[in-house]
């Protein structure tokens, strides 16, 4: 048997296929299961772009490869919608390339920054690639925790010094997941003067700014960076267009960081199918009522799980946005024995906070991407828990 590389040696099983493996023994037994687990909208996509797609899947200039950095129209589509959504300025010749879903580009972001020892600041608990494409990369994960009493924003004043003149890249993500928490306009100028100060690109995951509630509207962090010096920011048309499976997103901002990000991908991957690129002009440019339709729905269900959390003790903050829930485990439990207890004793699937890093342990994350009468039987399954 070849043994394998040391470098896959050293990382765990992707968080999600291990949640899968406990679905699958669970329902082997015969369980209903009530799946909070992924991240996953069960919302349709939007009739006007699955119409797009089935017009540009019979057009043959659509079957052949696409650019590598994606097509023009799909980059000016984004550059528009920054324009109309960020009052952001992108040149769509290079400061946007096109992503096989935002996951894709994060993942790539260490291979064109992080040599071998070099440090990348990494928040926990936070979306593992983060910490794991790092360490593949052949650097240094530094964790900035994610405190509940600083409203899970990084302090930059706990980091040492010498490990900021180090570090080379910096992952944010705001709105976060999976702590549903947001960050207000000082936390993101804060962050440009430590990026200024230790000359570090900030990597802005913000894949949920547009599954917000109660009128808050995320920022962007090009908003803060005007001449785009320091930032990179990722976006993902899966969350906010329910086009999860689709696989498309895009990475904008720094010239340069667009450009490196862009030089490795063009000797990994082929690009985003063109009809799903025309797709994607279309949920761009095309009519936003859906979105807000989509927010609505989240809103309802967002709502419904936290008054039911509360009816069985289980207090949590009511978050501004995303669709996750972050609640603590109940005392006496570790997060990997209450997520097991749930799926044996009740058929609820929850994610442990443990999964998201050492950080998040002593939480869950629930998301609310299932629909409300589901929500209602397993609020009713809590009450019959015991804890």
């Amino acid at each position: 048997m070849v043994k394998p590389a040391l470098r896959v040696e050293k990382i765990p099983p992707y968080l999600f296929a291990r949640i899968d493996k406990k679905k699958t023994e669970a329902k082997s037994r015969g369980i209903d299961l009530i799946d909070f687990g992924i991240g996953d909208p069960d919302i349709p996509t939007p009739k006007n772009i699955i119409e797009k797609m089935k017009e540009a899947i019979y057009d043959p200039k659509n079957h052949r490869y696409p650019s590598y950095e994606g097509m023009l129209e799909f980059r000016q589509a984004v550059s528009e919608w920054y324009k109309k959504r960020f009052e952001v300025t992108l040149d769509p010749k290079d400061e946007v390339v096109t992503l096989i879903g935002s996951k894709e580009g994060i993942a790539h972001m260490p291979w064109a920054y992080v040599e071998n020892g070099d440090i990348a600041l990494v928040p926990s608990p936070g979306y593992p690639v983060y910490k794991i494409m790092t360490i593949l990369a052949g650097g240094n994960p530094y964790i900035m925790p994610l405190k509940e009493e600083n409203g899970f924003l990084p302090r930059f004043d706990l980091i040492p010094e010498d490990i900021l003149y180090k570090a080379k890249i910096m992952f944010i993500n705001y709105p976060n997941n999976p702590t549903g928490a947001h960050a207000k306009d000082d936390f993101f100028e804060n962050t440009l003067k430590i990026a200024e100060k230790y000359n570090i690109l900030i990597c802005h995951d913000a894949a949920y700014s547009e599954i917000a509630y109660d009128g808050y509207k995320p920022r962007s962090i090009l908003e803060f960076d005007k001449d785009k010096k320091y930032s990179v920011e990722f976006h993902s048309l899966s969350k906010t267009y329910c086009m999860t499976g689709w696989r498309i997103g895009f990475a904008v901002g720094n010239k340069d960081a667009i450009y490196n990000l862009g030089k490795l991908k063009t000797n990994v991957d082929s690009g985003v199918f063109q009809a799903i690129q025309v797709a994607g002009i279309e949920a761009l440019t095309g009519s936003q009522n859906s979105v807000e339709d989509i927010k609505k729905i989240f809103q309802r269900r967002r709502d419904a799980v936290v008054e039911g959390l509360k009816t069985v003790g289980i207090n949590v903050t009511k978050p501004l946005a995303t669709f996750y829930i972050w609640a603590k485990v109940p005392e006496g439990y570790t997060s990997a024995d209450f997520c097991e207890k749930l799926i044996e004793e009740t058929g609820i699937v929850v994610t442990p906070g443990s999964g998201f890093g050492d950080e998040g342990e002593g939480y869950f994350r629930i998301a609310i991407t299932i629909d409300e009468d589901r929500i209602d039987e397993a609020i009713k399954r809590l009450k019959s828990l015991k804890i």
